[in-house]
C-alpha cells in the first residue's frame, strides 16, 4: 500500500507542476489585463501540437520553437483582438475569450485531424527510477526537475528584471504604471505573451504523458482555474503550492476512487475557500474589489 500511495504521490507532483505552469500563465494575465481568458487551454494545445510537428519535422531542436511560436501567436492575438475587450464589461471578454477557444480547437481539428497524437519522450529519458519503494519514470522527474528551474527562472524574472517590476506594480495599479511613461501597452502584449509561453511549455511537457488531442486544452483550463482560486489571487508562491496540492489529491483520488477523481480537486477547493476565503496566499486588491 505504501508502495501504491508513494508512487501515485510522485504522479501526482508531475501533474501538479504541469497545473502550476498553466495557472501561473492564467494568474499573470489576470493580475495585469483584467481579463479572465478562457482561451489560455488553447494555447497549452496548440503547444502541444506544434511541438509533435516540429519534433517530427526536425527532432527536439523544434520544442523551443514550438514554444516561443505560441508565445508570438499570444501576442499577435492580444495585439489583433484582447486589447479592444480592456474597457469593456469583464461579460464581454468572458464570450470572447470563450469563441477563441471554440475557434481555436476547431482550427486545430481542421490542420491535424480529430484523431490523438502520438508524442514519445526522448529516448534518454526512457525507463524508470527508483528509490526504495518510491518508483518514477525518468520522463517524470525530468519534467519535475524542468518545471522547478522554469519556476525559479520565472520568480527572478518578476522580481529583478524591469519587465517584471513593470508586471508586478500594473497588476496593483495599471493607470499609475502608465501616468510614469510607461508604455503600457507594450507591457501588456508581453504579458499576455508570456502567459502563453507558460501554456505552451506546459503543453510541451504533458505532450508525452497525455493523449494530444484537440480537446485537450478543456481539460486542462478548469484546473487551472481552480488552482488560482485556491492558491489566491496574486500570490505565486500559493499558485504553486495550489497546483501540487491538486495534482496530488487528483492522482490519489484516481487511485483509490476513480469516480471520484474529477469532484476531488472542487471539494478540496470548497473546504480551503471555507476557511480562507481569499485563498491560501491571497491578497486584498483594490481594484478587483
Amino acid at each position: 500500500m505504501l508502495d501504491v500511495v508513494l508512487m501515485q504521490a510522485g504522479n501526482g507532483l508531475v501533474l501538479g507542476f504541469l497545473y502550476v505552469l498553466i495557472a501561473l500563465g492564467l494568474s499573470i494575465v489576470f493580475g495585469l489585463l483584467g481579463i479572465v481568458n478562457f482561451a489560455h487551454g488553447s494555447f497549452f494545445a496548440l503547444g502541444a501540437y506544434l511541438a509533435v510537428t516540429l519534433v517530427d519535422a526536425i527532432g527536439w531542436a523544434g520544442a523551443p520553437i514550438a514554444v516561443v511560436l505560441v508565445g508570438a501567436i499570444g501576442m499577435a492575438t492580444e495585439m489583433a483582438l484582447i486589447r479592444r475587450l480592456y474597457d469593456k464589461d469583464p461579460l464581454v471578454s468572458l464570450i470572447v475569450t470563450f469563441a477563441l477557444a471554440l475557434l481555436t480547437e476547431a482550427v486545430i481539428r481542421a490542420v491535424w485531424g480529430s484523431a490523438g497524437q502520438p508524442f514519445r519522450a526522448p529516448r534518454a529519458l526512457a525507463g524508470v527510477v527508483m528509490w526504495g519503494p518510491f518508483l518514477i519514470t525518468r520522463y517524470r522527474l525530468a519534467v519535475m526537475g524542468l518545471t522547478v528551474a522554469i519556476l525559479v527562472l520565472l520568480w527572478a524574472f518578476l522580481r529583478f528584471t524591469p519587465f517584471g517590476r513593470i508586471l508586478r506594480a500594473g497588476s496593483r495599479d495599471p493607470e499609475m504604471v502608465g501616468l510614469l511613461g510607461i508604455n503600457l501597452p507594450r507591457a501588456l502584449t508581453g504579458t499576455f505573451g508570456l502567459g502563453c509561453l507558460l501554456a505552451a511549455i506546459a503543453g510541451l511537457l504533458a505532450a508525452p504523458l497525455w493523449t494530444v488531442t484537440p480537446s485537450m486544452g478543456t481539460a486542462a483550463i478548469m484546473p487551472a482555474f481552480v488552482i488560482v482560486t485556491i492558491g489566491g489571487l496574486g500570490s505565486y508562491v500559493g499558485a504553486v503550492i495550489a497546483g501540487l496540492l491538486v495534482g496530488v489529491v487528483q492522482s490519489l483520488t484516481i487511485q483509490f476512487d476513480p469516480a471520484a477523481s474529477a469532484a476531488a480537486m472542487y471539494v478540496l477547493m470548497a473546504a480551503i475557500l471555507l476557511v480562507r476565503p481569499r485563498g491560501l496566499l491571497g491578497e486584498r486588491w483594490e481594484r478587483f474589489e
